[in-house]
């Protein structure tokens, strides 16, 4: 299994509701690690380049007003094949249609206000972490579990 990395963005529902924590907390008890966390108020530009590939879409303008109207919480996360397991534990883009006990599936309202945003490959991954983050603010660190033998 390959060490990956991904960029996952709470939105500003998920701020504005409280569920900061329960989504960590579900992140983590997926056994991911979240190597680079903080909490930023977008401006346009920002969020224009982390939603470039819907550029022209009958959507877009909503989706930038949006994630720019408050704050989100931007993290990278690492583990054992990150993207898509992360992926999984968000569930479909549309809360209606997401599983129940999956973060959309659970406390999405609509296809706009659907908690969190999550890169879906390695290679968008790196580009949205680096909208984001520098390299130094990329952390490498062993957690206890990391050392367990299962």
């Amino acid at each position: 299994m390959a060490i990956q990395r991904t960029f996952v963005m709470i939105k500003p529902d998920g701020v504005q509701r409280g569920l900061i924590g329960e989504i960590i907390s579900r992140i983590e008890r997926k056994g991911l690690k979240v190597v680079a966390l903080k909490m930023v108020w977008l401006d346009k530009e920002r969020a224009e380049r982390l939603y470039d590939i819907h550029k022209g879409k009958h959507f877009f303008d909503e989706l930038v007003s949006f994630v720019t109207s408050g704050p989100v919480v931007a993290m990278v996360i690492e583990g054992e094949e990150a993207v898509s397991v992360v992926r999984r534990l968000i569930g479909a883009t549309n809360p209606r249609e997401a599983s129940p006990g999956t973060i959309r599936g659970d406390f999405g309202l609509n296809l706009t206000k659907n908690i969190i945003h999550a890169a879906d490959s390695v290679e968008r991954a790196k580009y949205e972490m680096s909208i984001f983050f520098s390299d130094d603010e990329l952390y490498e660190y062993e957690r206890c579990s990391d050392r367990m033998v299962y």
